[in-house]
């Protein structure tokens, strides 16, 4: 314990004696671990805000609709319009083992009035499966219509949250009644507020969701304008897609590898393309990161080498005494991993505040940065790594030290 306390003073002693260069490494140190902590922290936020983002429109889920032939098949001549009904939905569901969830999507734009407020909404008909798959969730209070509206052609509708406030102001929608097309129904729903940069027929906020039987009997509309489904599992997407291409081409009688009757817009690609490119950013901020904190090792090794010079003579009294060359090695390698420890504990701690402070109106642009404990583990070891080289070389070199030489100078 004396000894070690001994070497604190000693430290202290040196560091002192050279106060200038002390806190230019000790900046340099801090600057590099909040460079690559808040880099780290800044490109997990935004994959995390892009992921939350995109997964608005559905997680990971397949969109399809209906188009044209572009192939002659069984003496019919290509250019042939497809159309799907409720039964080929069923169909699907019935024929095809990969899918998890299936609804078909009957939509048109109808006229929604409540009191003297009226507006032209984007009105769906869909199955109950529809909620979950398009991450349409309700809040507190209501729900998504479910299998007995589909099954008794209720009046009910689930509203977007936005929609919600122009039509109902401050009144508590749940409960209320709302004429949609000419018709009554009751508000069982309101969409919880979720952030969606994609859609296909514009942003849930603003849209009314229906039984899919109901808006059949309400408009007269027979065939599905796009379906949607998922597998159990992302990876299975693209055989699915397949699967349910294949049914269809004998149901609808067109040729199985006909890739323009049936359109799909598989959304789980993004989430490919998001991770891949969210993995090659993350790298390229922690090499800017990791250069950042390399430049600040250097000043430890240069500071450490001038410690060395100036304690020459008292290393070679060790080590003419007995010391061993490990010792000093030990000694100098414990001082730099001080000085790197201290350095990155204080930068650590500026990017947990910056991460704390960082204003939450921004997160829609940027997302929040998030400095997880696997992100600050990482940036420790490389801290540690870097303090380890920077202090190994001057260490090396004052073990080295020949002591008649040594005591000379």
């Amino acid at each position: 314990m004396t000894s070690f306390g001994s070497f604190l003073r000693q430290l202290g002693r040196d560091l002192w004696s050279q106060k200038l260069r002390t806190f230019l490494t000790a900046f340099g140190i801090i600057w590099g671990t909040v460079a690559v902590s808040l880099l780290l922290a800044f490109g997990n936020g935004l994959h995390r805000h892009m992921i939350k983002t995109t997964a608005g429109l559905g997680d990971r889920i397949v969109i399809a609709w209906t188009m044209r032939t572009s192939m002659i098949f069984e003496g019919l001549g290509k250019g042939r319009r497809m159309r799907m009904t409720e039964e080929d939905i069923e169909y699907l569901k019935a024929q095809v083992p990969l899918i998890a969830g299936i609804s078909g999507e009957y939509s048109e734009n109808l006229i929604a009035r409540f009191g003297d407020r009226q507006r032209s909404v984007e009105v769906s008909g869909v199955s109950p499966a529809y909620g979950p798959m398009r991450n349409m969730v309700p809040a507190v209070g209501g729900r998504f219509i479910d299998q007995l509206d589909v099954g008794q052609r209720r009046r009910v509708v689930f509203v977007g949250n936005e929609l919600a406030e122009d039509l109902f102001g401050t009144l508590d929608a749940v409960g209320e009644t709302v004429m949609i097309h000419g018709s009554p129904f009751l508000v069982v729903g309101v969409l919880q507020p979720k952030e969606q940069d994609s859609s296909y027929s514009g942003r849930d906020h603003s849209k009314m969701i229906i039984p899919e039987s109901t808006f059949r009997a309400l408009t007269g509309q027979k065939y599905v304008n796009n379906f949607i489904y998922k597998a159990p599992t992302p990876d299975l997407n693209k055989a699915l897609n397949e699967q349910v291409r294949v049914a269809l081409s004998s149901r609808l009688r067109f040729h199985p590898d006909d890739d323009q009757a049936i359109q799909v817009w598989d959304t789980s690609e993004m989430f490919v393309f998001m991770d891949a490119f969210m993995l090659g950013f993350t790298v390229f901020l922690g090499i800017m990161g990791v250069l950042t904190l390399v430049v600040g090792g250097i000043g430890v090794s240069n500071i450490m080498n001038v410690v060395v010079e100036e304690r020459t003579r008292e290393i070679g009294i060790k080590i003419a005494l007995g010391a061993r060359g490990r010792a000093i090695l030990g000694q100098f390698m414990l001082e730099t991993m001080i000085l790197t420890a201290v350095g990155g504990g204080v930068g650590l701690a500026i990017s947990f505040a910056i991460c704390s402070i960082f204003p939450t109106n921004l997160e829609e642009y940027v997302g929040l940065p998030n400095l997880s404990p696997g992100l600050a583990l990482l940036t420790a070891s490389v801290l540690g790594l870097v303090g380890l080289v920077a202090g190994y070389f001057p260490a090396r070199d004052a073990a080295r030290l020949d002591p008649v030489v040594a005591m000379k100078l």
